[in-house]
């Protein structure tokens, strides 16, 4: 795998994934550069490209086919919390840690159906299948 960035340190628009190629700049740089970092210190791909993901996930959440930047930084689920190494379920970039409320503003947002009625971990799962949607959608189109 090529480096994420340029020697100037800017993201290379062509290695990034499509979501964050739909993403403002400073999630694009975030991925990149602990990408490039992970990789130089693992020198594997799989392994860099989660590193990645999981620095995105503190500064970011993913809202429809994009990363959006968070209202205040942290984990975003418990994966996040634990860690490298941790068995604990992933939240797909939805920010399962912030509050019910923002879940529900994100759920509307997304037009997600019976959002009124859901559970916080129900507004995650749904979230995060629309999230999905939107994004294999995104792709189809490119």
């Amino acid at each position: 795998m090529s480096p994420k960035t340029t020697r100037s340190g800017k993201p290379r628009q062509s290695e990034l994934p499509s979501t964050l190629r739909r993403s403002d700049e400073k999630a694009q740089v975030t991925f990149a550069h602990a990408y490039d970092a992970a990789m130089d210190q693992y020198g594997d791909a799989e392994r860099a490209a989660r590193v990645a993901f999981a620095a995105l996930k503190h500064t970011h959440e993913k809202v429809g086919d994009s990363w959006r930047p968070k209202v205040e930084y942290g984990p975003s689920d418990e994966r996040a919390e634990e860690g490298y190494g941790s068995h604990a379920p992933t939240a797909g970039g939805v920010d399962a840690n912030a509050s019910k409320a923002h879940l529900l503003d994100v759920a509307r947002e997304l037009d997600v159906r019976g959002r009124t009625r859901m559970t916080k971990d129900e507004l995650v799962q749904a979230i995060q299948k629309e999230n999905d949607r939107r994004s294999r959608q995104a792709l189809a189109e490119e």
